[in-house]
């Protein structure tokens, strides 16, 4: 295990009407909020009316930013960074999932940024970020972990580039994580998010500088055993609260820097080259990460079987002894559980023509370049984007 610092200084209030208590955890942090969310969907499941209802009863202005969209664009984020600044905004809350708590954090960088300062250069990382509005979150889609990490995803329509900021000045001061508003989930949305979540589990699990790594391997592949067994419950029984409540803790220790403390520096190539995907595609980020990660991991197979058989010995329960095999069929078994979840396991099944590998491998590439992903030529790209045709 490497030397570490583990700093996480969010506060979780979890379980079955907390979202009453969000009002008091943002008045400790001002008095006129930006109430950010998505398109409608909280207030036709009442988790709305029990916001607005916390956030008078503590006292507080709202001021409401509503519309952001699944994979939000700077265009719409600036808006807001506009609306909170003439209006004196001092703290924002993000109620929904990862879309909404992201275009967030961008506001509260934004807000508090040089007036000369383009926003983009925090996600090209030109310019560093030191000063942010507190944010807090109301979960309402379990995944991305945006409610217990220093991160965010937007994407800049023009050119497509799904970039990403990080600074623990957009680490959330408090989230609100309730199992029972998962229950109005459509399946799709569900298994999306269990695929997210295996996929920010298994990034750090093979692409890491520590090669002995007992603790951190068996947290992982706990988490995803867990993650997978409440999937398959939740996909028969949506309002199952223990299967609802385990997705919702796992999809925030997946990503909240736990599981890879210890473990060096971590790389994200599944991630970064689903990225692109969903910039040029605006297909649902779980969904990419369902076509992506399969065909990475027959890429990346040849770099380390022995721990590519781990997971799949430890996971799958596959018994053949030589590691490469056992690699090969654990790989073969994680794309078919993706596929009987109902998220596509290919590019022809997310509607993505091959003729277009060459250009999603342009757009990636770049961002290879960005995150110092330097054996991720275009030409390695390419070469994974092929493992995903079919």
């Amino acid at each position: 295990m490497q030397n570490f610092i583990f700093d996480n200084p969010t506060r979780i209030i979890f379980g079955k009407g907390t979202i009453a208590r969000i009002g008091n955890e943002v008045r400790r942090f001002g008095t006129k909020a930006l109430l950010v969310y998505g398109q409608g969907s909280i207030k036709k499941h009442g988790i709305y009316d029990q916001v607005i209802s916390s956030l008078k009863e503590a006292g507080l202005h709202i001021l409401e930013f509503p519309g952001v969209k699944s994979n939000p664009v700077l265009s719409y984020a600036l808006k807001g960074i506009e609306l909170a600044r003439n209006e004196g905004v001092d703290v924002v809350l993000a109620v929904g999932g990862g879309s909404v708590m992201d275009t967030a954090k961008t506001i509260a960088v934004g807000v508090k940024a040089d007036p000369g300062d383009e926003i983009w250069e925090f996600f090209t990382f030109r310019k560093k970020i030191r000063s942010a509005l507190p944010v807090l979150t109301v979960v309402t889609v379990s995944a991305s972990a945006s409610e217990m990490n220093p991160t965010a995803v937007i994407t800049k329509e023009e050119g497509a580039q799904k970039y990403t900021i990080s600074s623990p000045f957009i680490q959330p001061r408090a989230s609100v994580l309730d199992p029972t508003v998962l229950y109005s989930l459509t399946a799709d949305c569900s298994a999306f998010g269990a695929v997210d979540i295996v996929a920010h589990l298994l990034e750090g699990y093979f692409n890491n500088r520590e090669p002995a790594s007992p603790l951190q391997d068996r947290l992982v592949e706990g988490i995803m055993k867990t993650v997978m067994e409440s999937t398959e419950v939740i996909l028969k029984d949506p309002q199952n609260y223990n299967a609802r409540a385990n997705i919702m803790w796992s999809a925030t220790l997946a990503f909240n820097g736990l599981t890879t403390a210890g473990m060096g520096l971590i790389g994200y190539p599944a991630h970064m080259m689903e990225h692109s995907l969903s910039a040029l595609y605006d297909i649902a980020h779980g969904a990419g990460l369902s076509v992506i990660l399969p065909g990475w991991m027959g890429y990346a197979v040849k770099n380390n079987p022995a721990k590519f058989a781990r997971l799949g010995r430890k996971i799958f329960g596959i018994t053949e002894a030589d590691d490469m095999n056992a690699a090969v069929q654990g790989i073969y078994c994680l794309k078919h559980w993706f596929a009987s979840i109902g998220s596509p396991t290919s590019l022809k099944e997310a509607g993505i023509p091959d003729s277009d590998i060459d250009r999603i491998a342009e757009n990636s590439a770049a961002l290879a370049k960005l995150w110092g992903l330097k054996d991720y030529t275009r030409e390695v790209i390419v070469e994974v984007l092929r493992l995903c045709k079919a």
